[in-house]
């Protein structure tokens, strides 16, 4: 693409966005395995460009290991409760050949150009030449460090080259420098380079930062392609070094940016085009098909058009159109087309390309799915059947892409002294006993195979019912019958449940496309006391839900339950008494009952979540969620406390950890008249990358800070910190079909440097299971590994908005609904008098 050196935003007011979006697969960093490690380019066909530096620049996300956090405490954190059982993994074996008797090492050579070279193409030129012409065989070169696999005669080499077009000579100083040890950190990374470049032969595309297989593309009805393509990492395991592999889909819009921008021209009313289009735009992963390349676009400038010029390197000028015609044969239809800019990364600017490039909209082609697409329920369930692999299917997909790997590369793994198994990893992992649900009137189940109670929840009583005495409905006139067809199967499951429940007091307004007729409506009924508020919409507009939401939780401090016409009358053959049970279990839990729970073998416990959620309306800002349970005695019922946090600049990470915990202690004090015993912290929303910010700043600030002072002259309690991923990579599979829930692997491809297990927590009707990562970065419980992954699961049964199990601990799940209901329709802190109750349910 042509660079504007000279382009300048032409309107200064525009923000111009900085945040990256779904489509550039940046949630990777979040995963464990870091992808590819320091890939930093690669050709049309996905193979690595390898004379541009490896360790260097901006590395969010992509450098395969990290400074890394060692937390493991004992020898060894496998566990023994469970029946055992054999898995496979979507992992492979990464060795020396079978036949290689010495050491698995590569030679690493520092190079110095005199005079210096600034092109790092003419750098990898320059290498490739020499290893060519000395015989130094297969090479890998960052930039500044070269590496092969046969030692040179001399430790220190003077060269000469010459540049064959300026004819400039230059020296290369070869030195050694060292050996690489494949099982370490370098060797890791050269590991992941070698892999990068054996996959360049299965011709695949990188979109963002994976390989995608275009030439396998799956054809939709919503103007989508589906591109297959894979995940890969490479990093040392408990005993060996294991290839991780996953497949993974990318939505491929067929229609150009050019069409978006005709769509906006077509729809706009006052000229509001330029907005539109730039809303679209701003922040989207663009893909050049003449080069392959993707780019951010960061703005749009319409006082440019493609049929302007721009100066050339050789001095000249020319026009778009020429320039596109001639370089790359692509011919523009319309020149009057506004032009897409996208800036730089910093490493491009270091290589010497320009701090702007110009893309035409006609020759860009988005990645990823439009907000359009992703609120259409109907075209995500037809790509979910698309994507959502069996195990078997999923299985049969790995070896096929291990198949090709050795048909196309075995070479090259070959050449660096390196074999790929062919072969699944195996593991041993353990099947934990069905937990039993408790109900009311000491009634107990197990929850089954799959996890789920829904059947015998309709049947029993709340364990411990709230009544409700003082409650009101706000309902648009003409929805006046469905509601009383509706609030009859919800008496009818109220007394199935043992939820007392006086008759509800109606509050009816006109219209309900007015909010302020919902707005004095609420007020009607808080100034009768009311315990809870049913609000009755004709559909989902999210404005009025906001509205209501935040009238009810901000202003007010009444908890609220929203229903549209639609789930109040379902479709004929639907369920109106499964949609009735649901709804009564949510207003009953947030009035303070508890449905249900399992058996805590523990007594004084504190149990808490942490997740944060992006700001929708302000990118800058994010909220983080803190909700405690506390679980006194197993014969009373647990009580919450919850605390939203606004974070600046979109953070992650907490700055108020401290001060909840603290807030959360008094509060359990207060409530049980002590201080717990025992405190759990399941902290969602980490990368690899944070762990030494959140352990330095959240853990021993806890330790050191809150635990010290609240516990003075007192036993400490023991705190278990963990860290949970739910966005990684690794699949489990036994036999052919997914593992059972309770199903934990505490081996083989666990870390050697952390105390960690995988969890498969639920049962999933479609495709393949996702397990989920517990990484324990710090325990003074004294609790055996059994009884913490056990704990896991309990909790993992414990989330009051599905009778079953979720993918991770209750109060995760919880923050996690709290921080998206600020972050999505509050945009502010909730009224701390809500604090104790499950209002966000």
């Amino acid at each position: 693409a042509p660079v504007q050196s000279s382009w300048r935003n032409p309107n200064e007011q525009t923000p111009v966005a900085s945040t990256s979006t779904a489509n550039s697969g940046g949630n990777q960093s979040r995963n464990g395995s870091a992808n590819q490690g320091a890939i930093r380019k690669t050709n049309g066909n996905g193979k690595p460009v390898e004379g541009v530096a490896a360790t260097r620049g901006n590395t969010r996300g992509r450098r395969f290991v990290c400074d890394v956090l060692r937390t493991r405490q004992q020898p060894s954190k496998k566990g023994t409760l469970g029946k055992v059982v054999t898995l496979q993994t979507n992992y492979f074996s990464v060795a020396p050949p079978s036949t290689f008797n010495r050491e698995w090492n590569i030679f690493q050579y520092h190079i110095q150009f005199e005079p210096e070279v600034v092109n790092p193409r003419l750098k990898y030129k320059f290498i490739s030449d020499i290893c060519s012409k000395e015989r130094y065989g297969t090479f890998i070169f960052d930039g500044a460090q070269l590496f092969i696999i046969n030692k040179l005669s001399q430790d220190e080499v003077e060269l000469r080259v010459r540049d064959d077009r300026t004819q400039d000579l230059y020296k290369v100083t070869i030195k050694k420098t060292g050996i690489v040890d494949m099982t370490q950190e370098t060797g890791l990374q050269l590991l992941n380079l070698i892999l990068r470049k054996a996959m360049g032969g299965l011709n695949l595309q990188l979109v963002g930062r994976n390989l995608y297989d275009p030439e396998q593309k799956i054809l939709t009805p919503h103007q989508l392609e589906l591109w297959p393509g894979y995940i890969t990492s490479i990093r040392q395991h408990e005993d060996s070094i294991l290839l991780c592999a996953e497949i993974v889909h990318k939505a491929m819009p067929t229609g150009n940016c050019y069409e978006i921008f005709r769509q906006c021209l077509n729809q706009s009313r006052n000229g509001n085009h330029i907005e539109m289009f730039k809303k679209k735009m701003l922040g989207t992963v663009v893909m050049t098909k003449y080069n392959n390349k993707t780019y951010r676009v960061d703005d749009v400038d319409f006082s440019k058009s493609a049929s302007d010029t721009f100066d050339t390197r050789n001095g000249g000028k020319i026009s778009f159109v020429q320039y596109f015609k001639e370089k790359h044969s692509q011919k523009i239809n319309d020149p009057r087309q506004p032009l897409l800019i996208s800036k730089a990364r910093k490493r491009d600017l270091r290589g010497g390309q320009s701090e702007f490039i110009a893309l035409i909209p006609e020759l860009c082609y988005p990645t990823g799915m439009s907000e359009e697409m992703r609120s259409d329920q109907r075209t995500l369930r037809e790509l979910a059947s698309l994507t959502r692999h069996t195990p078997m299917q999923r299985i049969q997909k790995l070896m096929e892409f291990n198949a090709r790997l050795h048909r196309s590369s075995d070479q090259i793994f070959r050449n660096w002294n390196t074999e790929l198994g062919s072969k699944l990893v195996e593991v041993n992992g353990r099947e934990l006993e069905e937990e039993h649900i408790l109900f009311g009137r000491q009634q107990r189940f197990t929850a089954g195979p799959k996890a789920d109670w829904t059947q015998q929840l309709a049947k029993q009583d709340l364990i411990w019912p709230k009544k409700l005495l003082n409650w009101h409905v706000i309902l648009p006139e003409y929805m006046d019958r469905d509601a009383e067809n509706f609030y009859r199967c919800l008496s009818q499951v109220f007394r199935g449940l043992g939820i007392t429940a006086n008759p509800w007091i109606k509050v009816k307004i006109q219209n309900d496309n007015f909010l302020n007729q919902y707005m004095q409506a609420i007020e009607e009924c808080v100034s009768c006391d009311t315990q809870m508020i049913v609000v009755l919409v004709g559909n989902n507009r999210s404005d009025r839900y906001a509205a209501i939401k935040k009238k009810a939780c901000v202003d007010r401090q009444i908890p609220t339950q929203v229903i549209t016409k639609k789930v109040l009358c379902p479709k004929p053959g639907g369920n109106s008494m499964s949609v009735a049970t649901k709804v009564a279990i949510q207003i009953n839990c947030k009035i303070g009952g508890i449905p249900w729970t399992v058996k805590i073998p523990l007594s004084g416990v504190m149990v808490i979540g942490f997740d944060v959620c992006h700001d929708t309306r302000d990118k800058s800002k994010s909220y983080g969620a803190f909700v405690v349970q506390m679980m006194h005695e197993n014969s009373t019922p647990p009580s919450f406390y919850s605390k939203v946090n606004q974070h600046k600049f979109g953070e992650e990470i907490s700055n108020y950890m401290t001060l909840n915990v603290t807030t959360a202690l008094k509060e359990y004090q207060i409530r049980y008249g002590a201080l717990p015993s025992k405190i759990f912290f399941y902290r969602d929303g980490v990368g690899d990358g944070q762990l030494h910010y959140v352990y330095n700043h959240e853990v021993m600030a806890l330790r050191d800070r809150v635990i010290a002072n609240a516990y003075k002259g007192a036993t400490l309690p023991g705190v278990t910190y963990f860290i949970v991923s739910k966005r990684i990579n690794t699949r489990l599979f036994k036999g052919k079909e997914n593992p059972k829930p309770g199903t934990v692997v505490d081996d083989v491809i666990t870390l050697p440097e952390r105390t960690d297990f995988y969890l498969v927590p639920q049962s999933v009707g479609q495709g393949t299971v996702s397990p989920t990562s517990y990484n324990i970065v710090y325990d003074t419980s004294h609790l055996p590994i059994d009884r913490l992954q056990q704990l896991s699961f309990k909790l993992c049964h414990l989330y009051y908005n599905w009778s079953g199990t979720v993918r991770v601990p209750s109060v995760c799940q919880y923050a996690h609904k709290l921080a998206y209901l600020v972050g999505q329709h509050l945009h502010t802190i909730p009224n701390e008098r809500m604090a104790s109750q499950l209002y966000y349910l």
